[in-house]
Parts: structure tokens; sequence; C-alpha cells
């Protein structure tokens, strides 16, 4: 996604810094949430764990990070 964002950010006018961490914290999050993502797959079979399992206790967590990183992205793209 940073090739299609780095563009976007000289046309549209925004700053680059809150795009970019917009980008790969997006990328951590769906990374966190997928049961298909690599590092899921490899820490649930690190743990010993069901893998389902490891990716419903990942959620919660992942929800609580992006609703502050949504929250923060909101107050400084209206600061900046």
């Amino acid at each position: 996604m940073i090739p299609i964002a780095v563009p976007m950010i000289n046309i549209i006018g925004l700053h680059p810094g809150i795009i970019i961490a917009a980008v790969l914290g997006g990328g951590v999050f769906g990374d966190h949430c997928s049961p298909i993502s690599d590092t899921t797959i490899i820490s649930s079979m690190a743990a010993a764990t069901d893998h389902i399992d490891h990716v419903r206790t990942q959620i919660p967590y992942a929800f609580a990070a992006a609703g502050a990183a949504i929250v923060l992205f909101l107050v400084f793209g209206f600061v900046l």
C-alpha cells in the first residue's frame, strides 16, 4: 500500500507522517486479525495452541489498538 499512498500524499497534500503511519498500522492490524497470516500461524504453532483460539485472543487487543489509533489519527489529522 505504500506505493499507492505516497503519490496520494503529494496529490492531496496530506501530512506524510500520518499517512505512512496509517498504512503501516493497517498492515499490522490485518496481520494480527487474519487467520491466514504467516506470523499468526507461526505464533500459534510455537505456543502449541489451537490456531483459531490464538486468532480469537488477538482480536480484542487489535481492535483496542485500532480504536486508539483511529482517535489519534483524527486528532492529529485536524491539528496538522
